[in-house]
């Protein structure tokens, strides 16, 4: 067969665009041309740096390309999916894939803002870009890494081949605090941790149960309601703050326990959390009827160092977020691989240019943002069980 050539451009100049770029770089069965990259910041120098062109505005690139990688903070995700479907291009949406993200005022406060409103305004951002997609020939990708590690996919086999019944997931992701300043602030990252870092962990555990649903019944296994609990540990007046841990919040949350209830009556408990030291924890346990299973993630066993001495490994990349390389350490040989990136770009790109079936798709995204907003509801009801809406 011969291999197509897909244009893409580039939404954004930041951490998750470079990951982007250097996953396109390991693309093979299509070619990828990146024409370009559009950002309001940093636009020059990322464009340099890779040798492509810089576009002044959105919808030049859009014009230029078949598909659109949006790397723009959460915020902007919406305008920028809906600007590329409405010309019936693909657009590679960044987790999570919209949100709410405050009222416009200057003074907006995350923490004391209701929370059914923000539910109602959230949805109602899916409802567009999801309508806008409806109308539209190209796709929404969702670019949530978790589903396309190897461990998760394992797990997927597992399940196709032998009809098994999930009972309960067990999952979590963790570190010490995210390196983005705008993080600190509910209106621009549409809430704290348990959207930052729970939409992860959280997604996996409704693609297995989508995959356990349709592989035994032909129908996915959707979440039916949500209780959660949230803290703000860093912001309490008795934090004592030893300099490990991010500790300059504004109003959201580092800590969160989401537990999901599904439509056949199993669960998942999801935690999420920005006050963990030792680098970045990321794992999902699935207890099933007839086998059970760890997806570790991050760290993982595949290679274990002992380093006497600190500045031994100056120049070494150990893993990230682990903050001191004396000591065992698990290095990981290829990080981006165990995490599912590459493979993501590399599926979707399959998709844009072959048709083959998304993985990660809108409808899984919506379910996310649903759940996740549900889940702040609830938190601020102190636990109460909530609805989720699906579409």
């Amino acid at each position: 067969m011969n291999k197509k050539t897909v244009r893409a451009g580039i939404v954004g100049a930041g951490f998750s665009a470079s990951f982007h770029f250097e996953a396109i770089q390991k693309v093979y069965g299509t070619n990828v041309q990146v024409k370009g990259v559009y950002a309001l910041e940093g636009a020059a120098a990322y464009a340099e740096k890779r040798r492509i062109a810089v576009y002044d505005s959105l919808e030049k690139l859009i014009e230029d390309v078949d598909v659109i990688h949006c790397c723009a903070t959460a915020s902007a995700h919406e305008p920028i999916a809906i600007a590329a479907l409405e010309r019936d291009k693909f657009v590679i949406v960044e987790k999570p894939l919209t949100g709410f993200f405050g009222d416009g005022s200057e003074d907006f406060n995350g923490e004391t803002f209701p929370k059914e409103t923000a539910r109602a305004r959230a949805l109602a951002s899916v409802e567009r870009m999801l309508q806008a997609e409806r109308k539209s020939k190209g796709r929404i990708l969702y670019a949530e890494n978790w589903i396309y590690a190897p461990s998760i996919q394992k797990e997927r086999e597992i399940l196709q081949k032998t009809g098994a019944q999930i009972l309960w997931i067990h999952a979590e992701e963790a570190h010490s605090g995210s390196h983005a300043r705008t993080y600190a602030y509910w209106k621009y990252s549409g809430g704290g941790v348990m959207i930052g870092k729970g939409c992860h962990p959280l997604t996996a555990a409704l693609y297995l149960k989508r995959v356990e649903g349709k592989a035994r019944d032909g129908k996915p296994i959707r979440p039916k309601s949500v209780t959660a609990r949230i803290h703000a540990m860093t912001r309490m007046p008795g934090f004592r703050d030893e300099g490990h841990i991010r500790a300059n919040y504004f109003d959201i949350d580092d800590f969160s326990m989401m537990h999901i209830v599904f439509e056949d009556g199993t669960a998942a408990t999801i935690f999420a959390s920005d006050i963990i030291l030792g680098g970045i924890h990321n794992w999902l346990e699935v207890a099933a009827n007839n086998h059970r299973t760890f997806c570790n993630i991050n760290p993982n066993t595949a290679m274990q160092t002992y380093n006497p001495v600190e500045a031994n490994f100056q120049d070494v990349y150990v893993v990230e977020k682990i903050g001191t390389k004396q000591g065992w350490s698990c290095p990981s040989p290829d990080e981006d691989w165990f995490t599912g990136y590459p493979q993501e770009i590399k599926a979707f790109y399959r998709t844009v240019a072959y048709g083959e079936p998304i993985e990660s798709d809108s409808a899984i995204a919506a379910d996310t943002i649903s759940t996740i907003y549900s889940a702040y509801v609830s938190a601020e009801r102190k636990g109460a069980e909530v609805e989720v809406r699906v579409w």
